[in-house]
C-alpha cells in the first residue's frame, strides 16, 4: 500500500523536473541593450570651469534656495497633491499586472471537493444490459489538480520581463510627476515673491506720488504752480494705484494656483502677504551643479522611464516571436472518490492521472502571427525614435535653462546701471523744478523712468530665480533611480 501511494507522487515529480529542464532550453527574442547617453562632451552654456559628474543636487533640490516657506510648501505638495496620488496608483496597477504575469511561470494548483447523487434510467441500453435495472447512488470526492505550461522557448519569461519593465517605467513616471510638481511649486512660489517685490515697489511709488500731489496742490493754492501740474500729479497717483490693483490681481491668481498644487482649496489663503521689508528683497539664485551631458540619462526620471519602456517593447517582440513555436502544457490530478463518506480515505478510493503532455503547434493562422510580430517590432522601433527625441528635448531644456541663467545675470547687471541712472535723473529733475528751471513734466517723466527701471530690475531678479528652478528641473532635481518597489501585498509575503 505504501508503494501505491508514493507512485503518483513520483510520476508528478519526474514530470515537473522534466518540465523545468525543458523550460531552460532558450529564450525567444533579443536581449535588451540600453541605449547610450548623449555623446556631447559638455553643455554649450555651462560654466567655463570643468564640471564633475559626481556632483549632484540633493534629492530635496529646493533646499538649495534656503527658503523655509518654500520647503514647507514642497513637502505639503508631495504629500497632499492628488496628482502624486494618481501617479502612485498607476504604479500600483503596473505592479499588480506584473504579479499577474508572473503567475504564468508557476504551475496552477487547485483543490476540489464534492458530493453528488445520481440515478440512471432502467430503460436505456445500459439499464437493459443490467436486466432493466437503474444504477443509483451517492458519490463523495476530494482531490487536487495542477496544470503547467512548459516555457520551452522563453515566451512567458519575455512576458514577465515586459511587465517588470513596465512596472519600473511606472515607478519612474511617478518620480517624474513628483519632480514636475516640485518645480511647478517652486516656480509659482518665486513668481509670487516677485509680485510681492513689485507690489512693494509700487507702494513706495504710490507714497511718493501722494506726497508730490500734496506738495503741488499746496503750491497751486499758493499761486506758485498751475493746474496742469496738479492734473499730472493726480494722473500719476491714480496710475500707481491702478498698477497695484493689477499686480494684486496677478498675485491672487498665482496664489490660487499654488493652493491647487499643494492639494489645498483655492479659497484657503496659504501664503500671507509678505512684510514690507521682506517683500522688496529677493534672494540671489544659488549655483546648480551641472555635471556632464552623458550623465543626463541617469538623472531624469522621464528618460529612465523611456528606457524602461524600450525594454518592455523589446520583450514584447520576443513574446510575439514565441507564438511561432509549439506550446507544451502538462496537467494532472490526484484525489479520492467513494460511494460512502467513511471509505473516502481508503487506498482503493484513490484516483489520479498525469497528463496529457499536450503540444499545440500553430499551422495556419492566416498571417496573424506574422502581423503580430511585425506590429511588435514596429512598436519597438517607434519607441526607439521617441526615446531619441526625448533625449534631444532634455538636452535642449538644459541648454535653454543654462542660457537663461547666463543672460538673465548679464541683463540684471545692465539693469542695475539703468536703476542708478534713473534715480539720479529723478533727483536732477526735482532740483531743476524746485529752482524753476524746468516744468513738472520733467519730474513726471523721470519718476516714470525710475519706476519702470525698478520694476524691471525686480522682474529680472525673479526671472533669475525661475531660470535656476528650470536648470534644477532639467537636470532631474537630484533624482536617482532606486530599486523596483514592491506593493504592500508583495512586501507582506
Amino acid at each position: 500500500m505504501k508503494t501505491i501511494y508514493i507512485k503518483p507522487v513520483v510520476h508528478t515529480a519526474v514530470a515537473l523536473a522534466v518540465a523545468a529542464l525543458l523550460s531552460a532550453c532558450g529564450t525567444v527574442g533579443k536581449d535588451f541593450v540600453a541605449p547610450q547617453g548623449a555623446d556631447t562632451p559638455a553643455y554649450r552654456h555651462g560654466a567655463a570651469e570643468p564640471q564633475e559628474q559626481a556632483v549632484r543636487l540633493p534629492a530635496d533640490w529646493w533646499t538649495v534656495f534656503g527658503d523655509a516657506t518654500l520647503s514647507q510648501l514642497e513637502q505639503r505638495a508631495l504629500h497632499d497633491s492628488p496628482t502624486v496620488r494618481a501617479a502612485a496608483q498607476r504604479l500600483v496597477q503596473a505592479q499588480a499586472q506584473l504579479g499577474i504575469t508572473r503567475t504564468g511561470e508557476l504551475p496552477t494548483v487547485g483543490v476540489s471537493a464534492g458530493v453528488s447523487n445520481s440515478r440512471t434510467s432502467a430503460e436505456t441500453p445500459m439499464g437493459v444490459t443490467f436486466g432493466h435495472k437503474s444504477i443509483k447512488g451517492t458519490e463523495y470526492s476530494v482531490g487536487a489538480n495542477f496544470s503547467y505550461e512548459l516555457d520551452l522557448w522563453g515566451r512567458v519569461r519575455r512576458a514577465v520581463e515586459a511587465a517588470d519593465a513596465q512596472a519600473l517605467a511606472a515607478q519612474d513616471d511617478r518620480d517624474g510627476v513628483m519632480l514636475m510638481l516640485s518645480s511647478q511649486v517652486a516656480t509659482t512660489y518665486w513668481q509670487l515673491r516677485g509680485l510681492d517685490a513689485d507690489i512693494a515697489i509700487l507702494n513706495d511709488a504710490l507714497a511718493t506720488r501722494r506726497e508730490s500731489q500734496q506738495l503741488i496742490e499746496a503750491r497751486f493754492n499758493a499761486g506758485l504752480s498751475n493746474e496742469l501740474d496738479v492734473s499730472r500729479t493726480r494722473i500719476e497717483r491714480a496710475n500707481a494705484e491702478a498698477d497695484i490693483q493689477e499686480a494684486q490681481r496677478q498675485r491672487n491668481t498665482l496664489e490660487h494656483a499654488l493652493a491647487v498644487l499643494v492639494g489645498a482649496s483655492p479659497s484657503q489663503a496659504i501664503l500671507p502677504p509678505a512684510a514690507a521689508g521682506v517683500a522688496a528683497t529677493l534672494p540671489q539664485p544659488p549655483a546648480i551643479p551641472v555635471g556632464l551631458p552623458a550623465s543626463l540619462l541617469g538623472q531624469r526620471p522621464d528618460l529612465a522611464a523611456s528606457v524602461a519602456t524600450l525594454k518592455a517593447f523589446n520583450a514584447q517582440v520576443g513574446v510575439a516571436e514565441g507564438a511561432f513555436y509549439p506550446s507544451v502544457s502538462l496537467t494532472g490530478n490526484f484525489g479520492f472518490a467513494s460511494e460512502t463518506l467513511s471509505n473516502l480515505a481508503q487506498g482503493n478510493a484513490r484516483q489520479f492521472s498525469v497528463g496529457p503532455l499536450a503540444l499545440s503547434l500553430p499551422v495556419f493562422e492566416g498571417g496573424r502571427l506574422r502581423a503580430n510580430a511585425t506590429l511588435a517590432k514596429a512598436r519597438y522601433d517607434e519607441a526607439v525614435a521617441n526615446h531619441e527625441g526625448r533625449l534631444l528635448t532634455a538636452l535642449r531644456e538644459v541648454e535653454d535653462a543654462l542660457s537663461d541663467v547666463q543672460q538673465r545675470k548679464q541683463q540684471g547687471d545692465v539693469q542695475a546701471q539703468a536703476q542708478q541712472a534713473a534715480a539720479r535723473a529723478v533727483q536732477v529733475a526735482q532740483a531743476r523744478y524746485d529752482r524753476g528751471v524746468s516744468t513738472y513734466l520733467d519730474v513726471t517723466d523721470a519718476q516714470r523712468s525710475a519706476l519702470a527701471a525698478d520694476r524691471a530690475a525686480a522682474q529680472i531678479r525673479t526671472q533669475r530665480l525661475l531660470a535656476t528652478v528650470a536648470v534644477a528641473r532639467a537636470l532631474g532635481g537630484g533624482w536617482q533611480q532606486g530599486a523596483p518597489e514592491a506593493t504592500v501585498a508583495q512586501a507582506s509575503r
